[in-house]
């Protein structure tokens, strides 16, 4: 029998016991096939994909309830419910300046479903205040968009003499080392505000750090400290009550809250000086993902609902690209970096 017969008759066997055999054996085997098939046309990665997002997506606030943060990230988050067709979560994570919170977000998975509402602390001060991170504030995240900017003021007892801020830096010259402020604490935002203030003026202010801006606020209307480097969130109502005076806000323009008010810069040309907030992301995070959350936050931001919220803690909304973003905190990193070395400000 040559080979060519051998074959027919081996494959004609084949088909037999194929024919005989039980339905489940024939209906696996086919099955088998399918599967052969399907993952020679589809690799594994597409059949198993599935539409962003499909389960809740979790808003790590890195402070305590019930502040601006916490209320800028509620008012985002839903939106960002309505936006993505998946409930947006805040999870408040406090501690260390911000760290805790921050190092949560940057070890969970890079898979849209963890966001962060990064700060001024978070990413660009603490790199430079604390002697050692367990994350890496460019490294470990992917920006997302900036959310907003929060005003500062520089806060005065009715009693203190003048009612701007050059009489002030007039004021600190004829007494060196005679008047004080106070701050959120020893490396914050406001902290470091007075600092770049001093190194501008040459004025020679003592700071008072407090365990927070309310017990600061409390005592600049109390008469025990002269001055505060506050944010406009927790100034406005005292200022409007007439308990504390207002002598010049931080940012480049006026803002509309108190437009009587001149800005630091009009006294001190290039000063400036805010609070800032941002969303992130892990680093590694799909693009399309980053994109997308990117093109609804800032739709968000520019919405006349979120303005209104916002204003309401003396923010405003900022917006912008991933890329606008990331130059924004790389340079503030570098600016405040140079006034914490030459403060010396430190965090162990």
């Amino acid at each position: 029998m040559n080979n060519q017969r051998r074959t027919r008759i081996a494959f004609g066997l084949s088909a037999c016991k194929d024919a005989e055999a039980p339905q489940q054996y024939r209906a696996g085997r086919t099955f088998f096939m399918f599967v052969v098939v399907a993952a020679a046309l589809f690799p594994i990665g597409t059949l198993a994909q599935q539409p962003y997002p499909n389960r809740p997506i979790r808003f790590i606030v890195p402070y305590p309830p019930g502040g601006p943060t916490d209320l800028m990230a509620r008012s985002m988050s839903g939106r960002l419910t309505e936006a993505l067709g998946q409930t947006v979560v805040v999870e408040n994570r406090a501690g260390a300046g911000g760290n805790v919170g921050a190092e949560v977000a940057a070890k969970a998975p890079p898979d849209g479903y963890t966001l962060l509402m990064g700060a001024i602390s978070t990413h660009s001060i603490n790199a430079s205040l604390y002697a050692k991170l367990a994350f890496d504030p460019v490294k470990d995240f992917a920006p997302i968009t900036q959310a907003s900017i929060i005003p500062l003021v520089i806060n005065a007892h009715p009693s203190l003499p003048g009612v701007n801020v050059k009489e002030l830096i007039a004021l600190a010259k004829k007494n060196p080392g005679q008047l004080s402020y106070g701050s959120s604490g020893n490396g914050g935002g406001t902290h470091l505000a007075g600092e770049l203030f001093k190194m501008m003026t040459g004025t020679d202010l003592v700071h008072v750090p407090y365990k927070g801006l309310n017990p600061a606020t409390i005592d600049v209307i109390g008469g025990s400290i002269p001055l505060v480097f506050n944010d406009l969130t927790t100034a406005i109502q005292p200022y409007k009550a007439k308990r504390i005076k207002i002598l010049g806000v931080s940012t480049a323009k006026r803002v509309p809250q108190i437009p009587e008010v001149a800005t630091i810069s009009e006294t001190v040309p290039g000063y400036e000086a805010y609070t800032w907030f941002g969303v992130l992301v892990p680093a590694g995070t799909p693009q399309p993902i980053v994109d997308r959350l990117s093109r609804e936050s800032m739709k968000i931001l520019n919405s006349d609902e979120i303005k209104t919220r916002f204003a309401e803690v003396g923010a405003e909304p900022v917006g912008g690209t991933p890329q606008q973003f990331a130059d924004f905190m790389a340079a503030e990193t570098v600016k405040w970096a140079k006034v914490i070395k030459a403060s010396g400000a430190r965090v162990d």
